[in-house]
């Protein structure tokens, strides 16, 4: 029988956990209302398609950049358990300072891009119609997701998770009240459609960063927050720990957008169903996230305190924890499919049907998805990002793509089909980074 973490060791995970969970679960609270919100319009099916498309073409043009997530997050909890709590902010200033030099590049290359290149994606004339302004208005905001990215990477490193789940559920409750005004037109706004949810999240993200720069000169001044930049050095290292994170993010919501294309060659109405299942999933995966991220502060720490021993066994704690969790969160996926379903979104009736058994296979995914998402967090904490990097690209293009594209629309499998090989992969890649945990490599990482 596996033991469990004791009291003690439960309390410090969930400690570091709950608040981030708490944010992230908000986000995705975010996404299920902006998603039924829009699944309101006329032409939703198209809509729903539209914005799924923007979303994850959004995510793989700044994905680089946010990888300094990564690298802020495992510098400073190395630099915290070695007790140089006074220096951690440096690290935060360089990232700060890189996304302010880079994201206005990529939000205006993206700008410039997005009418050439969404027809490549869905050449479909009412998701163009809706999905171009929609993703260039949402262009505007890589510099504010970037640096709310970067932030989270530091808050989590020195254990003021709260300051996150504050501010994500500050810019979140804003943003729903701007969705509801923007995209039906209330309190006196015009009426945008899909261009006021765009309108909507970049308000709210320009927001949340600042609130996060108020708590920064708040509580992390002592820490060197905005006083100076580290040593050349340790900016190397900086980057170096996060452009693997980078390029696996970038290439990782390339799949996903390249799985959107492969559904786009099944119908428009399983494109819908996709983004449906797509927010639900994060519902439910999104907690597991949090505690990868908790994982990765704990072990960080750990090695900076030079006690390997330790870190290892807290990959282990939170896998537990993360396993029970995500496995109970599962379950009214694969019992009432169509009860969540209907109870969130306005769907077509055959939109409904084809999102059930994705819905079903999801839900028993979820264990595995623990123990993959943990570990691979947890490795990240380590800064071990070049072997994640390398699992995470191959797994998914070299396996789940091809295999993906053959199922669904040349077998004719369908949407069922795209989602029973994605779990596949997902499994095969939780094992791997099971195997990697238990060899121990990542301790020799130097930081």
């Amino acid at each position: 029988m596996i033991a469990l973490p004791t009291k003690d060791r439960i309390k410090r995970i969930l400690g570091l956990a709950l608040p981030v969970i708490t944010g992230m679960v908000s986000q995705n609270i975010l996404n299920l209302v902006d998603t039924a919100m829009v699944s309101r319009l006329d032409h939703s099916d198209a809509a729903l398609a539209a914005v799924g498309y923007g979303g994850f073409a959004l995510f793989v043009s700044q994905s680089i950049i946010l990888g300094l997530s990564t690298g802020v997050l495992a510098t400073a909890a190395r630099r915290k358990g070695e007790g140089r709590l006074y220096e951690t902010a440096y690290f935060l200033n360089a990232a700060l300072l890189i996304v302010a030099l880079i994201a206005p590049l990529l939000s205006a290359g993206l700008i410039w891009a997005i009418p050439r290149l969404y027809p490549f994606i869905n050449n479909d004339p009412n998701v163009l119609a809706i999905g171009v302004p929609y993703l260039q208005i949402r262009a505007v905001s890589i510099v504010f997701v970037a640096m709310n990215y970067s932030f989270r990477g530091y808050w989590n490193a020195i254990d003021l998770t709260r300051l996150y789940m504050f501010t994500l559920i500050l810019m979140h409750a804003l943003n729903i009240l701007l969705n509801y005004a923007l995209i039906f037109g209330h309190l006196g706004a015009p009426a945008l459609g899909a261009r006021g949810a765009a309108i909507a999240s970049v308000i709210a993200l320009g927001f949340g960063s600042a609130v996060y720069f108020f708590f920064g000169l708040r509580y992390a001044r002592d820490f060197g927050f905005l006083r100076r930049l580290p040593p050349w050095d340790d900016v190397k290292r900086l980057v170096q720990v996060s452009l693997p994170s980078g390029i696996q993010q970038m290439f990782f919501s390339a799949g996903y957008l390249t799985m959107f294309w492969i559904i786009g060659k099944i119908g428009t109405a399983e494109v819908a169903a996709g983004n449906v299942l797509i927010n639900l999933m994060l519902v439910a995966l999104l907690p597991g996230m949090g505690l990868g991220l908790a994982a990765a502060t704990l072990v960080g720490q750990a090695l900076g305190r030079k006690n390997a021993d330790e870190a290892a066994r807290w990959g282990w704690d939170v896998v537990k924890i993360g396993a029970i969790g995500l496995t109970v969160l599962g379950l009214p996926m694969i019992l009432i499919p169509r009860i969540l379903l209907s109870s969130i979104y306005t769907l077509d009736p055959h939109t409904l049907e084809l999102a059930l058994w994705p819905l079903r296979l999801v839900g028993l995914s979820m264990l595995f998805e623990a123990v993959g998402t943990i570990f691979q967090n947890a490795l990240l904490g380590a800064g071990d990002t070049r072997r994640v990097m390398k699992v995470a690209i191959v797994n998914q293009w070299c396996l789940f793509m091809p295999f993906a594209y053959l199922v669904g629309p040349i077998l004719g499998f369908g949407l069922t089909g795209v989602w029973l090989i994605q779990v596949g992969y997902r499994i095969v890649q939780a094992f791997i980074f099971t195997r990697f945990w238990i060899r121990r490599d990542w301790a020799r990482v130097v930081i």
